[in-house]
């Protein structure tokens, strides 16, 4: 196919899900994870213990996080939605995945309850560049 670029390596992200600072797990998050330009790579819900499967994650060679190319990025950057009714949305934007590596996103959800001038408002998590 012309124009698509093929990622030989793969990573994994993998979600867990709370409530509180007391981290008390939640069940039924819904969680997408989308390429930068919004196209859907996967989706899951939290079980029980509020984590998903892990999710495979194309992502460049590992050889390039071990000796970048100035030009490219030795990873892959993808967005995540978190949703459950009566919880604030969460979006992280810009997730960077590794290749052979787990990234572990933490999501901390707000109960509507606690802020009510939070309905149907998003919170908003911007991931900074790594410093390579």
């Amino acid at each position: 196919m012309k124009g698509v670029i093929v990622l030989p390596d793969t990573g994994y992200i993998q979600v867990y899900a709370y409530t509180s600072r007391a981290r008390i797990p939640l069940k039924d998050v819904a969680v997408t994870v989308t390429a930068l330009d919004g196209t859907a790579i996967a989706m899951r819900i939290t079980d029980r213990s509020g984590k998903i499967e892990p999710i495979a994650i194309p992502v460049p060679d590992l050889a390039e996080s071990q000796t970048p190319n100035p030009g490219e990025l030795p990873f892959a950057r993808v967005n995540l939605y978190a949703r459950l009714q009566d919880y604030v949305q969460v979006e992280n934007e810009d997730l960077q995945v590794f290749a052979n590596t787990t990234t572990d996103q933490n999501l901390e959800m707000i109960p509507i309850s606690e802020l009510p001038a939070s309905w149907g408002k998003t919170e908003l998590f911007l991931t900074p560049p790594q410093n390579l």
